[in-house]
């Protein structure tokens, strides 16, 4: 019986669970009903926790799961990887075969990297906790009842079958998939245009597809290696390594969301994961920006964001990557509550549907628009949507082709439950009778649910911000401005106040400067971000009243003011235009000339010039003539506002006719013909675009009763071919900067009566508005370093066949206006390589043109001076350096301190931050003060000759003590903020920081709280200490005094770089020399250092220095000036720093009053901290470099020559480093018994120091000849010496041989002698005794020779 029972029994039990889910779906009935509990089937093991599984083992585990529980799961495959493997999803709702309308889609995605693989266990543990508590737990049920859960175990199968239990940093070749391919950095990104082969990465497309057909509302993305959520954007455009905050349009949800998750993990919630490999690593509540923790290019997450409707998430879940099985359950145990209720959150903000008002069909693709929130999604194939918001009020827009849009204020969002809100289109014309619906705007009700309804058609006016302009029909109404009146300054200030207080999310009310009676020249910006420039947005404005008796343009823009912010989320051109464009609206150029203008003035002169008399549109500096009349203080505001901007398009609005006249307004003839500009064209599409719009304008016959001969073809004149206008704002314009400006004449009488203002309006609210739309034609993009992809300020952009080229704005991005055609586009840039691009400009939008640039002299820099290149290049650009400004913001209470509590502070610092502080005692003052110095540095007791010094000064004399308080303010500020504020502490270690807050401790302690008070000026000798540096001592003109030796002994016993002093009395930065010289071979430097400082101080950079209290003119180009202009004298710290220090000094002077009430210093400090700052930054550019032999020898002492004129010698270690204006620069390097040696680098005012690395060979040379040659000629000279001496000697032994011979001879006749003697002397006494007393001094040789001599 066995063998028979057995394949029936097979048979059966499909049968019979066949037959039992049959009966367990009849049973539910209703989807919504709960299930009663359940143990796992015959096919369904329990749970142990203690395995990983492989393919085949999740393969089974899915399948058996979605067998047992058919009702609420199904199980599928989204598509394979490259080795074959599924990518299964386990899909969990009610009725999970089919699509339910109005159920929002949620999904998790595990294992995207094979080898960390928590995430792919913790997923199959949830999936089987889902379904096993389903009808057994009421939260269970009530989220699988409602959502439709989509959850992937694993994105990356082959990736996990190649990893290694136990292998904590990962295994090698098993992170990314079997083509070897970071599944993580493959998707579309909006920074980086690199794209990945589709064959190479199957998974990737797979998962695109699946996201852009399910439209899914929340994601996670879980993966290992540390603990923590990670929130988009995962990269910026300046792609640095680490540090930069990227926010994204949600980023107060995006940060919501990942505290959920945070927040109910127990170790992530500390914000310390305590991973071996990152110990010190930490999250601030356990959560973190993408980019700002590193930069992750191609990214998951932000491509959910960006093309999928979902909002994603990244969870770091563990640190080791693949722990052994028997953690698995631990941290199942960690994760389970973090899963469920960020799951849960996928259930709030506001969801509904959007149907056709007419046929109720539902819509797909309706851009859903939350005004204030630049990023929209879209209807899903039911009409239906669900869009995450926090709680609070919201104006939300459903836009559509073909369809009225339409808006609902007010819509309540509240925690825990969303808002329904659905929409009713109106087709743009109605099928049935051919009307077109009126639309309204609609505030919501009381009630959660939300049905938007008007009387006629249950439509309302809505804000949209698509690609194009959008059609209008004919009959659209926005919001007009009903109150048509003349406002003088007072009630003009009145009203830009209300509006920028009113509608402060888009407006920002500022003055650029005042007029000659001291009335300020406001600006009114409109923009979704008004404060600051963003990145790709084009800059545009109008300028009204620049005659004060034309006030037409004055009230429009007034009007038009109003106009906007009403109609902002609501009109959809408005809407798009301020999302789109920053606008900047000046109602009045010449205030005090509008005050004694008269109304009803047709034709007349009164108040036409400033309060000096003088034609602000004849007060330019003018390409053709030279304009001899003294430049207005407006005029000066207005030049400054326009070289501080990056404007793109503008209008000045004039009376007295009715026309658009273009440039040129005159000649270098100065006849009234046609003078044409390079960009004639586009000047003419622009002028046509506004007179097209005017009822009147475009006929050409503006004013017939005045000039009844007078005629324009299509309502536009170029300016020198009317009538000539030297010195005029709109060829300035274009000229001197990228902006394109024309002048609108608005009407024949300059001053009309109150009563005519609505008519004006009428005729001119579309043709403003239009105008503005031109500003997004022609061709825009970024110009960025190939290298690091940061944007290059300052490149040109110049094309073919057109004689005017403009320049990039900060951080690298452009707009060029162009008329419909094919160009040749050429990006060039200081120390790159040009590239030129063809593109076809069209009229419906601008083309988008994008460059990048190759150096042409690389910088060698290692990790850590990338990481520094990229945080000068951030703080480069003004955004960067404000947003540093805004980060470092500390708790302050300011008052003047005496000597002895600035003492005590400074030691206060000094026991505070121990590791990045030390005191150093410079001397003592006169009444033996002490002068002290804090360092501030990572390791200040250790000299770092690599690493720049700076030195702060303030307080040589006495009577100005802002400056000493100022800079006790900055210390504290550094060392709060180290360790905290990364920007901060990066600067602090690679910089070496010297604060002396008061050098005259003496004058400060006698000196008086008045503004203009001299006490205290002077040491307690009488003494100027700003004039007692001298060199050497036959320049004193009397003793030397000991603040004054204190100091010169600072500036000559350490190499600064940079010196920056603080005084007071002016407000105005100098630069050297304060001596009469007339020459200063550097001196473009030194201006340039002081442009930087007062360029980042509010009231120095448009020039803005009159002080009424000392008699400071006003109006000083870029708030710099030589110091010798302000007050030439002798022995100044300045020049003894510039001669004998080798270091360049600015004086900062802070303030017209030389000692101000306290309560202005706090004012003081936010006026001066953001230019303080700069110089950190500014530190940290020019050249810097090193110099060593070929064996890696430091040459020290060796001499840096830049472009022949600037020299600098290297230090300790052969390090240099020298400050420079932006250039290129050859440097020559001289060393004795080296060789010379020349580069060249390219210095710009954006970048860190262009570093320099010298190797120098040993010097060939021998008095000035070669080496080898000399060496040559000595050795033919010593070989003829030899040979020489060789020859001497071989003469001198042969005439030796031949002495020897006869002294031989010689010896032989004197043995037969002596034996002759000796015979004859035998017998004779006599004989005997001469033989006795002989002389023995001389030899035998010598007697003989000499008698034989």
């Amino acid at each position: 019986m066995e063998p028979i029972c057995e394949p029936l029994s097979k048979t059966l039990k499909p049968l019979l669970l066949l037959f039992a889910s049959f009966l367990l779906v009849v049973s539910l009935g209703d989807g919504n009903k709960q299930l009663p509990p359940r143990s796992p089937g015959a096919s369904e093991t329990a749970e142990t926790y203690d395995k990983y599984y492989n393919y085949v083992n999740l393969t089974n585990r899915l399948r058996a799961l979605a067998q047992s529980y058919p009702h609420i799961a199904n199980l599928s495959s989204v598509g394979r990887s490259v080795e074959g493997r599924e990518l299964w999803v386990m899909r969990i709702t009610v009725e999970p075969d089919k699509d339910t309308p109005g159920k929002p889609k949620f999904k998790y995605v595990g294992n995207m990297h094979g080898d960390e693989t928590v995430s792919r266990q913790v997923l199959v543990y949830l999936v089987e906790y889902l379904l096993a508590n389903y009808g057994e737990e009421e939260r269970i049920t009530e989220l699988v009842n409602t959502t439709d859960i989509y959850i992937m175990p694993s994105m990356n199968p082959d990736g996990f079958e190649r990893s290694e239990e136990g292998k904590c940093e990962g295994k090698s070749g098993a992170r990314n998939n079997a083509k070897n391919v970071d599944l993580n950095r493959s998707f579309p990104d909006q920074f980086d245009a690199k794209t990945v082969p589709p064959d190479q990465i199957p998974e990737v497309v797979a998962v695109m597809k699946w996201i852009k057909e399910q439209k899914f509302v929340l994601s996670g993305n879980l993966h290992g290696g540390t603990v923590v959520a990670s929130y988009p954007y995962d990269d910026s455009a300046a792609h640095k390594e680490e540090g930069y905050y990227s926010q994204s349009a949600d980023d107060g949800l995006f940060r919501y969301l990942a505290l959920v998750y945070a927040q109910n993990h127990p170790v992530m919630k500390t914000g310390r994961p305590n991973c071996p490999d990152t110990p010190s690593e930490t999250f601030d509540d356990g959560i973190t920006n993408g980019a700002r923790w590193y930069d992750v290019t191609g990214g998951m997450q932000d491509y959910n964001y960006l093309h999928g409707n979902c909002l994603e998430i990244t969870m770091e879940l563990s640190c080791c990557k693949h722990p052994r099985a028997s953690e698995l359950q631990n941290e199942w145990r960690l994760n389970k509550e973090s899963l469920l209720a960020y799951m849960e959150k996928v259930h709030m903000g506001v969801h509904g549907f959007v149907k056709d008002a007419v046929s109720g069909a539902a819509l797909s693709d309706v851009s859903i628009v939350v005004s204030g929130i630049r990023h929209n999604l879209t209807t899903a194939k039911f009409g239906d949507y669900y869009r995450l918001l926090l709680p609070g009020t919201y104006n939300i827009t459903a836009v559509a082709p073909g369809y009225l849009p339409m808006t609902v204020n007010g819509v309540q969002v509240i925690d825990g439950k969303p808002t329904e809100l659905n929409f009713n289109l109106q087709p743009l014309v109605n099928g049935a009778g051919g009307s077109t619906p009126q639309s309204t705007t609609s505030a919501p009700s009381t009630k959660h649910l939300i049905i938007p309804t008007t009387e006629a058609y249950n439509s309302t006016q809505t804000q949209a911000a698509p690609s194009s302009t959008p059609f209008l029909p004919p009959d659209h109404k926005p919001i007009h401005p009903k109150e048509f009146r003349h406002h003088n300054y007072a009630d003009m200030e009145l009203f830009l106040r209300k509006y920028a207080s009113e509608f402060s999310s888009i407006t920002h009310l500022y003055s650029i400067g005042r007029s000659v009676q001291d009335r300020e020249l406001y600006v009114m910006v409109i923009s979704d971000n008004p404060k600051v420039h963003d990145h790709g947005e084009p800059e545009f404005k109008y300028v009204g009243n620049m005659h004060g008796n034309e006030v037409v343009g004055r009230e429009l823009l007034l009007n038009l003011i109003e106009f906007l912010c009403r109609n902002y989320g609501t009109d959809p051109e408005v809407t798009q235009l301020v999302k789109n464009t920053r606008i900047h609206i000046m109602p009045s150029m010449n205030p005090d000339g509008y005050e004694i203008a008269e109304e009803g003035d047709a034709t007349g002169e009164k108040g036409r010039n400033n309060s000096n008399n003088y034609d602000l549109n004849r007060n330019f500096p003018d390409q053709f003539v030279s304009i001899t009349e003294p430049r207005q203080p407006e005029t000066i505001a207005v030049m400054n506002w326009l070289k501080s901007t990056p404007f793109v398009l503008s209008a000045n609005l004039h009376g007295g006719s009715l026309v658009v006249n273009y440039p040129f307004d005159d000649d270098k003839d100065g006849r009234s013909h046609y003078s044409r500009s390079p960009d004639d064209a586009v000047f003419k599409q622009v002028a046509k675009a506004y007179s097209q719009e005017n009822p009147l304008m475009h006929k050409g016959h503006p004013c017939a009763d005045l000039y009844p001969k007078e005629y324009f073809a299509d309502g536009i004149v170029n300016g020198a071919q009317w009538y000539t206008v030297p010195g005029g704002m709109q060829d300035w314009n274009y000229v001197n900067t990228n902006c394109f400006e024309v002048t609108i004449e608005l009407g024949c009488v300059k001053y009309p009566m109150a009563k005519e203002l609505p008519k004006y309006w009428e005729q001119n609210w579309r043709a403003l508005l239009q105008f503005m739309h031109q500003v997004h034609t022609g061709i825009k993009g970024t110009v960025s370093d190939q290298r690091d992809r940061m944007g290059i300020p300052n490149a040109t952009i110049s094309v073919e066949g057109i004689d005017h080229n403009i320049t990039t704005a900060h951080r690298g991005d452009y707009w060029r206006l162009l008329v419909p055609g094919n160009y040749a586009i050429t990006a060039s840039a200081d120390g790159y390589t040009p590239v030129t691009i063809y593109a076809t400009v069209t009229k419906d939008h601008p083309e988008v043109v994008d460059f990048r640039l190759t150096r042409l002299y690389a910088n060698n820099n290692g990790p850590s001076d990338r990481e520094l290149y990229s945080l000068i290049k951030e703080l480069s650009q003004d955004q960067g350096l404000e947003q540093l400004v805004r980060s470092t913001a500390t708790d302050n209470s300011f008052r003047y301190r005496r000597p002895k509590d600035l003492d005590a502070f400074l030691r206060g610092l000094t026991l505070n931050f121990p590791q990045i502080t030390s005191l150093h005692r410079l001397g003592q003052s006169v009444e033996f003060r002490n002068i002290l110095a804090l360092e501030i540095s990572n390791n200040p007791t250790k000299p770092e000759p690599s690493e720049p010094k700076i030195r702060f000064v303030a307080g040589i004399h006495g009577n100005a003590p802002v400056g000493t308080e100022l800079l006790l303010e900055f210390a504290a500020c550094l060392c709060i903020n180290y360790g905290k504020n990364p920007a901060i502490t990066k600067l602090i270690n690679e910089t070496r920081i010297f604060i002396v807050p008061s050098i005259n401790p003496d004058g400060q302690a006698q000196a008086d709280e008045k503004c203009a008070s001299s006490r205290g000026m002077n040491n307690s000798r009488g003494k100027d200490l700003d004039k007692t540096f001298f060199g050497n001592s036959s320049q004193h003109v009397s003793e030397v005094q000991p603040e004054t030796i204190a100091m010169m002994n600072l500036i000559q016993s350490n190499d600064f770089s940079l010196s920056v002093a603080l005084d007071g009395g002016a407000l105005v930065v100098t630069y050297p020399y304060d001596k009469p010289v007339h020459t200063v071979n550097n001196e473009a430097t030194l201006k340039y250092l002081a442009k930087v400082y007062a360029k980042n101080h509010p009231k120095m950079r448009p020039g803005d220095t009159a002080c009424s209290n000392n008699g400071q003119k006003g109006n000083v180009p870029d708030g710099v000036m030589k110091a010798a202009q302000l007050q030439s004298h002798m022995g100044s710290m300045k020049d003894f720093s510039m001669d004998f220090g080798h270091c360049p000094e600015i004086t900062v002077y802070t303030g017209c009053c030389l000692f101000p009430a306290a309560d202005q210093l706090a004012t003081l400090w936010a006026e001066n901290k953001k230019a303080l700052l700069s110089m950190l930054v500014e530190v940290h550019r020019g050249v810097r470099g090193e110099v060593k032999d070929r064996s890696g020898k430091p040459v020290v002492g060796a001499t840096i020559f830049l472009n022949s004129t600037l020299k600098v010698f290297t230090s300790e270690a052969g390090y240099f480093h020298v400050l420079v204006h932006p250039g290129t620069y050859t440097i020559d390097v001289i060393a004795e018994g080296y060789e010379g040696q020349r580069k060249e680098v390219e210095v710009t005012s954006y970048e860190a120091a262009a570093t320099v690395s010298l190797e120098l060979d040993l010097d060939n040379s021998i008095f000035g000849l070669q080496r080898e040659f000399v060496v040559a000629c000595a050795a033919a000279s010593m070989t003829a010496l030899v040979l020489t001496a060789c020859i001497i000697w071989c003469v001198c032994s042969l005439k030796s041989d031949r002495q020897k011979d006869g002294f031989h001879r010689l010896r032989q006749h004197r043995e037969e002698y002596d034996d002759e003697i000796h015979l004859n002397s035998m017998g004779s006494k006599k004989s005997l005794l001469a033989n006795e007393f002989q002389d023995e001094s001389e030899s035998d040789e010598e007697t003989l020779y000499a008698n034989k001599i």
